[in-house]
């Protein structure tokens, strides 16, 4: 009798015990693994993210990266480039500093502290590499021999890019990959403009996906960096009531001339220049007005970011670094570390469609519940690290995220490789897509 009324007990205890793990009211893994702890909202975790990154970075003249930073230096194009002889990214170079990804890449690579800490490793023999980096900065070679495109300086891009596709094909680990371990920043629309489509097997780092072809790249192979931002970031956000002291409901200051998806723009403005609590206003970068973006980001509750001529633009990381919460209208938008970053916890979305209906976004913006502005604000604070780009880098950067992407692309990378070495006719697999 009492064995029963003990199985009885021990089979009730059990059933709750089951119960309460489904429905979640008992948390065993906090009990019994106090380590795993839940992440706040939008945190990224580091924990369990693997051995390091080793990447062989290729010797590269001057020309082909620093030399274009400065055109008076004497130091001579052959001389290896060091941390000891790196030249800083200038502070007074405009709109230039969104496309400079490519230098930060390179400059995290030179960098020899703090290495246990990183993503990333550089490595000097390329047998004990996972990845090779190219350190050709594209963008800033559209940037610096005219970036117009009809300039007869033009014709220097592209002699640098035909050299560099000379360079690499040479390489015998180019040839053994077939360049898809190869990691090449492309972040400005037009870089690397005459012969990109050689480049479409590698890695590569773009800002925006808008204007390359989906035969060229894809979010399987290749990853998307934020621009770097060109506002100062807002260190010192400490207000007791931040929602109260920005009185701007929804701020927004860049040229409304744009195509494609980016004619919205226009639109937008129609819309919401009558509007006592909007500033929308026509503006092109320079450094005064980047210096009053600056004040107006940090001084209104949400910064508007529709698509330009591309979906995306610097607007959008102006705005994290600013702790202003995005409004972001564009459908075709491809974000940064989003495997890992849930943007839906500190920005809003709307399509174009809902966009362009006049009062839609204003309603939406002034009903929005103060407290759910001051979540978001609050996970800007807690992300916005994510989107700085230094020297030297720190962990958890822009630059160590982005490795950090690369990384996550190497089995996919990997099988790529494997498969091209044994196929005997083209790969049967892509053609039945």
């Amino acid at each position: 009798m009492y064995g029963k009324v003990i199985f009885s007990i021990g089979f009730i205890f059990l059933l709750v015990f089951s119960y309460s793990i489904f429905i979640g009211t008992l948390d065993f893994r906090s009990y019994f693994l106090p380590g795993l702890q839940q992440l706040p909202i939008g945190a990224v975790s580091v924990c369990a993210t693997g051995p390091r990154l080793k990447v062989y970075m290729y010797e590269l003249p001057r020309r082909f990266h620093v030399g274009m930073m400065d055109h008076k230096s004497k130091i001579d194009d052959d001389v290896p480039v060091t941390a000891d002889n790196l030249p800083r990214w200038p502070k007074n170079v405009g709109i230039k500093k969104q496309h400079s990804v490519e230098y930060w890449l390179m400059a995290s690579l030179l960098y020899d502290g703090g290495k246990e800490e990183r993503e990333v490793v550089r490595v000097l023999d390329p047998e004990a590499a996972d990845a090779f980096f190219v350190p050709f900065f594209s963008s800033l070679s559209f940037n610096t021999h005219g970036h117009n495109m009809t300039d007869p300086e033009t014709e220097k891009d592209r002699q640098l890019q035909v050299a560099l596709i000379e360079f690499l094909y040479k390489s015998k680990y180019w040839q053994r990959s077939g360049g898809r371990d190869h990691v090449i920043p492309m972040t400005h629309p037009n870089a690397f403009r005459f012969l990109r489509q050689q480049l479409n097997a590698s890695i590569l780092i773009v800002a925006d996906f808008g204007r390359y072809p989906k035969s060229m790249s894809t979010l399987r192979k290749d990853v998307v960096a934020p621009y770097v931002h060109v506002v100062d970031s807002f260190t010192d956000d400490e207000i007791s009531d931040p929602f109260e002291s920005r009185t701007t409901l929804l701020f927004f200051r860049g040229n409304t001339v744009r195509k494609d998806e980016g004619r919205v723009r226009a639109k937008l403005e129609k819309i919401l220049a009558s509007y006592d609590d909007v500033h929308f206003e026509r503006s092109t970068p320079t450094t005064q007005t980047i210096k009053v973006s600056t004040q107006g980001m940090r001084s209104s509750k949400f910064c508007l970011h529709p698509a330009g001529d591309t979906p995306s633009s610097c607007r959008l990381f102006d705005a994290i670094v600013s702790h202003c919460v995005p409004v972001i209208v564009s459908d075709q938008i491809e974000l940064p570390y989003e495997d890992e970053i849930d943007y839906s916890q500190f920005s809003i979305f709307f399509s174009v469609n809902e966009a362009i209906q006049p009062g839609f976004i204003i309603n939406q913006l002034r009903q929005f519940p103060k407290d759910r502005w001051i979540k978001m604000w609050r996970q800007l604070k807690n992300i916005s690290h994510h989107f700085e780009f230094q020297y030297p880098p720190k962990k958890e950067d822009a630059i160590d995220m982005l490795w950090r992407q690369v990384k996550h692309k190497l089995p996919s990378v990997k099988l790529s490789v494997h498969r091209s070495r044994r196929l005997k006719v083209p790969d049967w697999w892509q053609r039945r897509r």
